[in-house]
């Protein structure tokens, strides 16, 4: 924590486990003394299904069952079926239910409680006690309730000590806890409409928040509220229901109930009757959060001196984030879109978000999510925005996601960087151009060779340690697996570029292969080590054994539309078919191929599987028979590299090494008229898009919706495509580590001319004596200067060749972009970029 600040704000459950978890007990394994137990407490009440999945899966991962001998994880949750899920098929997880425990012992913890805490009081005794430990129940809730209500000092109105125990002694047996909270609630509530309909205005605002806020938090969110008569302070009631809610006389703690079963009681009007609240009301926090945005929302808003240095490089950013970013605007800025997700879009709503993403709020909004480390939320948000109705909206929101996907590492990686890097490179045709580049001065001007429009290339997701060999999209089209040289499977966020949970490890040798079952829950892979793998999705654990039975490494895998049976390629010249249930191998091996077998799918029916190979032939096989199909598809004069099926099952097309795509009747197996040529290359991968009028012959896979192209290379990465402007329809989709065009800077931008001094001139005089060192553009896209200062970041499109800062080369119009710098303001002078209107 102490030489990674971004530990501390970021929420990735995978970075957490790896790096304050698992390197540490690395570090003293051998050395530590005792034992170690890690507890996750509440489970449960973690949050929603989806927010606790990434922690699910890492507590059952293989990584968590190799923990030191000595180091064990308690987990304590209500059996929610996620929870049993995930935890139940990890065989290192052991579970014990409270309600397996002798009733007696429960009896027993319960009245040791009860003593300590009301045995001081004059007018309780042991048979008091001994009453209330029976009454309990086992419940300890029950419990503790009872004695908060009994103890003197309490927000508690009415009788002494004996008489509020007499009272909770005469509550019904039959649903406890309901029954204590109705008695609290009678106590500390008027029974008149004002003080009820406050009540539950205010509960419901709780509620209705996605995590738990402080009493000045969510005070600063209900003046916001759109009816006045709501604006009402809250303070006074929620001091009043202490024994039920935590935080509320602890200012410096979130308010959230002591028990979780006090929301459900007020969400069921049969349980709470006087006292049921009614559904969250999203509609007003997400008013209010847009009315934060627009009110609070500033450049610069932690007062950043110098754009040179990375986020985590601020040494006191967190104090700078407590200071400037309150609880309420965090919350806002992360939260606002989920809430608008959940309520009705109206006018007044519209015209709040229009307010944010018209202006240069937007820029704001996304500088902040830099600083509290959750940059990747934003597209989610825009995208829910997107989903309103709203064309104008629609537009906006598009186009800031399009912004996001391609400046989103800079920005996340440097806040100033928003400014400095992403605006100037920011395409001219586009909304975001158009609307927020006027109100900027001082920036990098793109003299010549700039963007009209955004590029084809969407995303940029980096992990993988070496060559990456297959990707895939999910059915959903929401997640991405990737399989690479490093021997590891990956499952990344489609929409955010983040990894999700751990890698999937297993295999032995390269992953060659890999697919989606799909219902989305399940992955297969394919590996060098001739073995084939089955992978939970969701929990990011193996399912089962290996599937064993290729003599050389597998080539391709893939599902059957039922999602009940795979089949693999290997290099051994064979298909094999395989029952993902069961994970045994169906039948014989399909043999007939004398080379290896490079490509295989199913056919939409699941009836046939066609395959590919080095042998220059594609076969059809009987997928259930397991039989070839007529003769062999000839015409290739090279080896095949990938097959696929159109979506109608009626035609087969296929890529190969003689630079050729070729389409097949799959009926008749013969070939549908010339092969179509334009590649200098070989053509490694083939498919088509779902409504089947178009071929991919440059990437993997589509997406389901057709519209985005997911591709690997040997440069580590995995880019996400558009398809709709970056098919063979237009110039060809690069990027993959080649030479796009040159990069070059220049003072004068009547010349072509490469010369990066002015990138230097606010730097310290100490630093000035360092000039003579290189400026480098880096594989990251950043053109860092002495000492690693962070001067430009140059968008993957125009990645190329680079100079030393002191070579000049002349490069002839029209072959480069050109940078005006001669008016940027950077490092200490960044913040000149922009002024407030007068």
């Amino acid at each position: 924590l102490a030489t990674d600040d971004s530990l501390k704000t970021t929420s990735d459950i995978a970075l957490q486990w790896q790096k304050l978890i698992l390197e540490p007990l690395c570090k003293v394994f051998g050395h530590m003394v005792g034992n170690v137990v890690i507890v996750v407490d509440a489970l449960d009440e973690s949050g929603p299904e989806l927010s606790r999945r990434h922690l699910l899966s890492v507590l059952a991962s293989t990584q968590a069952a190799d923990l030191p001998r000595n180091v064990r994880i308690l987990v304590t949750s209500r059996p929610f079926p996620d929870i049993k899920h995930a935890l139940s098929a990890a065989r290192h997880v052991r579970a014990v239910s409270l309600d397996d425990l002798p009733a007696a012992s429960e009896e027993d913890d319960i009245r040791l409680y009860i003593m300590k805490r009301l045995g001081p009081l004059r007018d309780i005794g042991p048979t008091e006690v001994y009453r209330a430990a029976q009454k309990a129940g086992g419940l300890f809730e029950w419990a503790r309730l009872a004695c908060e209500f009994v103890n003197p000092g309490r927000k508690v109105k009415n009788g002494s000590v004996k008489e509020r125990f007499d009272n909770i002694m005469l509550l019904p047996s039959g649903g406890l806890l309901d029954a204590m909270y109705q008695a609290i609630l009678k106590n500390v509530i008027p029974n008149d409409q004002t003080a009820l309909t406050q009540f539950r205005s205010v509960m419901q605002q709780i509620i209705s928040t996605l995590e738990p806020l402080r009493i000045g938090a969510l005070c600063k969110m209900r003046s916001h509220f759109p009816a006045n008569e709501d604006r009402h302070d809250m303070v006074a009631i929620l001091e009043s229901m202490s024994l039920l809610l935590s935080g509320v006389t602890d200012r410096s703690s979130p308010v959230r109930p002591l028990h979780a079963s006090f929301y459900d009681f007020l969400l069921d009007p049969a349980r709470s009757q006087t006292y049921f609240i009614g559904e969250p009301n999203m509609y007003n926090v997400a008013f209010a959060s847009l009315g934060i945005l627009s009110n609070d929302l500033r450049f610069n808003i932690c007062g950043l001196e110098s754009s040179y240095f990375s986020n985590s490089e601020v040494a006191d950013l967190e104090k700078r984030i407590n200071e400037n970013i309150p609880p309420h605007l965090s919350y806002s800025c992360r939260f606002w879109a989920q809430h608008l997700g959940r309520t009705a879009f109206d006018l007044a709503l519209a015209r709040l978000v229009e307010g944010v993403l018209r202006s240069e709020k937007l820029l704001f909004w996304l500088e902040a999510l830099s600083l509290l480390g959750v940059l990747g939320n934003a597209t989610g948000a825009l995208r829910h925005t997107a989903q309103g109705g709203f064309d104008e909206i629609v537009a906006l929101a598009q186009d800031g996601i399009k912004f996001v996907h391609n400046f989103g590492g800079a920005i996340s990686h440097s806040a100033p960087h928003l400014y400095i890097s992403a605006l100037p490179f920011t395409p001219l045709n586009t909304m975001v151009a158009k609307m927020l580049m006027p109100k900027f001065s001082s920036l990098v001007r793109v003299a010549h060779g700039g963007l009209e429009d955004w590029p084809a290339v969407q995303l940029c997701l980096q992990g993988h340690n070496a060559g990456v060999n297959s990707v895939a999209f999910s059915p959903d089209g929401r997640k991405i697996v990737s399989g690479s040289d490093d021997d590891t499977v990956r499952v990344w966020d489609a929409e955010r570029g983040v990894q999700i949970g751990s890698p999937l490890e297993g295999h032995t040798k390269s992953v060659t292969s890999v697919a989606f079952s799909p219902d989305g829950k399940r992955i297969v892979s394919g590996s060098g080590d001739k073995s084939v793998r089955v992978w939970d999705a969701e929990r990011g654990v193996q399912i089962g054994s290996p599937l064993e039975g290729h003599t050389d490494l597998v080539y391709s895998v893939a599902f059957s539309p039922d999602g009940k049976r795979i089949v693999s390629g290997s290099r051994d010249k064979t298909v094999r078919v395989w029952d993902a249930e069961r994970g045994v191998q169906i039948g014989s091996p399909l043999e007939g191929h004398t080379k290896s077998v490079t490509s295989v799918a199913f056919s939409p029916d699941g009836k046939r599987i066609v395959s590919g190979s080095r042998d220059k032939t594609v076969r059809v096989w009987d997928a259930d028979r397991g039989v070839q199909i007529g003769s062999h598809l000839e015409g290739h004069t090279e080896q095949v590299f990938s097959v696929a099926f159109s979506p109608n099952g009626k035609w087969i097309v296929s890529g190969s090494r003689d630079k050729t795509v070729r389409v097949w009747d799959a009926e008749r197996g013969v070939q549908i008229g010339s092969p179509l040529e334009g590649h200098t290359n070989s053509v490694t991968s083939v498919a088509f898009s779902p409504d089947g009028k178009r071929i991919s012959v440059t990437s993997v896979a589509f997406s389901p919706d057709g519209k985005r192209i997911v591709s690997g290379s040997g440069d580590n990465t995995v880019r996400v495509w558009d398809a709709e402007r970056g098919v063979q329809i237009g110039c060809p989709l690069e990027g993959h580590g080649a030479a796009a065009c040159l990069v070059c800077f220049s003072s004068n931008p009547s010349h072509a001319i490469h010369d990066t001094a002015q990138l230097l001139d606010g730097l310290q005089y100490e630093d000035v004596v360092m000039r003579n060192e290189p400026v480098k553009l880096h594989g990251d896209g950043w053109i860092r200067g002495p000492k690693g200062r962070l001067l430009l970041w140059i968008p993957p499109t125009f990645w190329g060749q680079w100079y030393s800062m002191w070579t000049r080369v002349v490069i002839p119009s029209g072959s480069c972009i050109e940078l005006d710098l001669s008016q940027t303001a950077h490092g200490n002078r960044w913040h000149e970029c922009f002024k407030l209107p007068t």
